[in-house]
């Protein structure tokens, strides 16, 4: 089992989430984020002062997978659709999950995932 960790542009989101539906991956979770990297950040004027705004909002994408042809598929979607060119695109991170359970039946491992 394996967990997929996307983060991502904002204005990228429909089309992660729709790749995703295409090749039938249905767990996520998604949240706001704020982050900076190579992109850095930006300045704006508040109030006739200039800022940098060095966080900027992000999407993040956590997904479950049950195998390592999944892991990849999965980081293959979400590269397709998250992809402009530009810095700032965002990162997709993997992790071997060691465990997982399903509350509701407390179903353990790549049962809890289906």
């Amino acid at each position: 089992m394996y967990k997929v960790e996307a983060i991502i542009r904002e204005e990228k989101l429909q089309e992660v989430k729709a790749a995703l539906q295409a090749i039938e991956v249905n767990g996520i979770t998604v949240s706001q984020v704020m982050g900076c990297g190579a992109q850095g950040g930006y300045k704006e004027t508040v109030r006739g002062t200039e800022i940098d705004i060095n966080l900027i909002p992000k999407i993040k994408f956590d997904i479950a997978v049950s195998s390592e042809e999944w892991k990849d598929k999965t980081i293959e979607a979400i590269s397709r659709a998250a992809n402009t060119g530009e810095i700032g695109d965002g990162k997709i991170f993997s992790y071997k999950l060691e465990d997982v359970m399903r509350i509701r039946t407390r179903e353990t491992g790549v049962a809890a995932l289906n």
